[in-house]
């Protein structure tokens, strides 16, 4: 897609290549080709781009600094145009790149606004503008998930010492505290968290001075532009900087994995509001009914958390097929990477604040689930490991305590219910007779998790200590989500409030135009 020469009247359809081209492009072809219905979103970084390189073609000397004047003074009105709505594409625009500079003549005249392309082509210009796009959402999705762990993170503190039963298998396993099953699911988001910073890093490279493959003749300063553009360095090889989208990707990835845990957590809130279950109630600005049954409470924050985690995985999935049989250097198949991580992004950031108001919200029946904490026969272990304690070898403690979980099974029984007899005649060549029934200082939930207080365990101590590690890593991970990737050549749409809800560029971005 080089950038040829071809003149038009600024009110006409515009094209970006033409010249050696006696017609246009078939309608079908035109269809194909438009983009604009997705990437006019783009709008503001591509004006944006446009500012730092007018500048980088004044200090080569292409543009002199009257024309620089009136070429930023063009931008800005162009902005300006583009957050009212005064001006959008139009059906003949290929893209929001042949859009915008369709109005920026209009606004400059031909002879300025046809110089702003000289030493750029649509090939650089997009793959730095997919960076500035996903650069500052990354912060929104971040911010957006720091909420939620803080979300969790009170949900744990609430419990206090609430004993659950812990499960694997999703049988009953060891009681552990309802905090720390919470928990368990504020550490995969804070590693999204972590990813989204630490991918922010690669990403953080202007491919702004690539032209199409081989970067420029015109002297142009590609360091300068990727500095006004909040770009700590440039990409170091401009095919590279071109054609790869493999931090794309790993956005995508990521988006993906955010998804993935956002489902698991729903699974568990989905089956601890079942009926047979009964752990928790949802609150009824986070619930739906039926169409038919009154009686109905559904977890839809939940469900639909746990179907639009297939959607991102499917973006992922559809871009990675997309780019695994590209040769190096632009293809034209690279405008596929686009909506794949717009549409992961557009999710994310409805679904993330729902599903922080479901858990927010969340109340749990705390009595219920220290009644079910050690049934199941969930104290097996602690026998085990109260005779390993007392000398067993854990292979024949394994199978004493297996044996106790038989004889109660077979009575219809749990284990605090067989007597000192029962204890003494299982643990009989291994344990004093006498000593078998303390056995019964470890039959107790609360016991049990006083117990795991190893690094990471479920009692008590360590549980409030992980809290504590949780919370001293939002305050980290916060810097990077409050964090601003705009250089100084960004100028905020007007009106525009940092978020994406009832802006002018909340509408573009988010595909819709008046």
């Amino acid at each position: 897609m080089d950038m040829g020469q071809q003149a038009s009247h600024a009110d006409e359809h515009l094209a970006l290549w033409g010249g050696r081209f006696a017609s246009g492009p078939s309608p079908e072809l035109a269809r194909l080709s438009k983009s604009t219905q997705f990437d006019w979103r783009l709008a503001d970084d591509d004006i944006a781009g446009s500012r730092a390189h007018a500048r980088a073609l004044g200090r080569a000397g292409l543009l002199g600094d009257d024309e620089l004047r009136r070429m930023e003074d063009a931008l800005d009105e162009l902005q300006r145009q583009v957050d009212s709505h005064e001006f959008e594409p139009i059906e003949d625009d290929e893209d929001e790149a042949t859009a915008l500079e369709r109005g920026l003549i209009s606004i400059a005249g031909d002879d300025l606004g046809g110089k702003l392309r000289a030493g750029r082509s649509r090939n650089d210009q997009i793959a730095t503008l997919i960076r500035l796009w996903l650069r500052r959402h990354a912060r929104c999705i971040a911010s957006q998930l720091l909420r939620l762990v803080d979300a969790i993170i009170v949900q744990s503190q609430r419990a206090g010492g609430c004993v659950m039963p812990g499960r694997t298998h999703m049988q009953h396993a060891q009681p552990v505290l309802l905090a720390h099953q919470l928990m368990a699911h504020a550490w995969p988001l804070l590693r999204d968290v972590d990813r989204l910073q630490d991918w922010d890093r690669r990403i953080d490279q202007s491919p702004y001075g690539s032209g199409a493959l081989a970067g420029s003749t015109l002297g142009l300063d590609p360091r300068a532009v990727a500095d006004e553009l909040g770009f700590s360095s440039v990409t170091d090889n401009s095919i590279d900087g071109t054609s790869s989208r493999d931090l794309v990707a790993e956005f995508s990835f990521v988006a993906a994995m955010i998804g993935v845990d956002l489902s698991r957590f729903s699974e568990e809130i989905i089956i601890w509001n079942t009926q047979e279950f009964a752990f928790v109630r949802l609150d009824d600005a986070y619930s739906t009914g039926s169409s038919i049954m009154p009686q109905k409470k559904n977890p839809d924050i939940a469900e639909l958390a746990r179907g639009k985690a297939g959607r991102l995985i499917g973006d992922l999935t559809g871009l990675m097929a997309t780019l695994k049989g590209l040769p190096t250097a632009y293809a034209r198949d690279l405008q596929e990477d686009k909506e794949a991580v717009f549409d992961q992004v557009d999710t994310l950031e409805v679904l993330l604040p729902a599903f922080t108001g479901m858990v927010s919200t969340l109340s749990f029946d705390t009595q219920r689930m220290e009644s079910q904490a050690p049934t199941g026969f969930a104290l097996a272990t602690d026998i085990a490991e109260w005779l390993v304690k007392s000398g067993v070898p854990f292979r024949h403690a394994h199978e004493l305590s297996g044996a106790c979980v038989k004889l109660a099974e077979s009575r219809g029984q749990e284990l605090w219910n067989l007597d000192d007899a029962d204890f003494s005649r299982i643990f009989a060549g291994f344990i004093p007779q006498e000593k078998a029934p303390e056995v019964r200082s470890v039959l107790s939930t609360q016991g049990s998790v006083a117990a795991r207080n190893g690094r990471g365990g479920t009692a008590p101590e360590r549980v409030r200590e992980q809290i504590r590690d949780a919370r001293a890593s939002v305050r980290r991970l916060e810097g990077f989500a409050l964090s601003t990737s705009d250089g100084p050549a960004y100028r905020p749409p007007r009106h525009h409030t940092g978020g994406q809800e009832g802006t002018l560029r909340g509408r573009r971005e988010s595909g819709v135009t008046a």
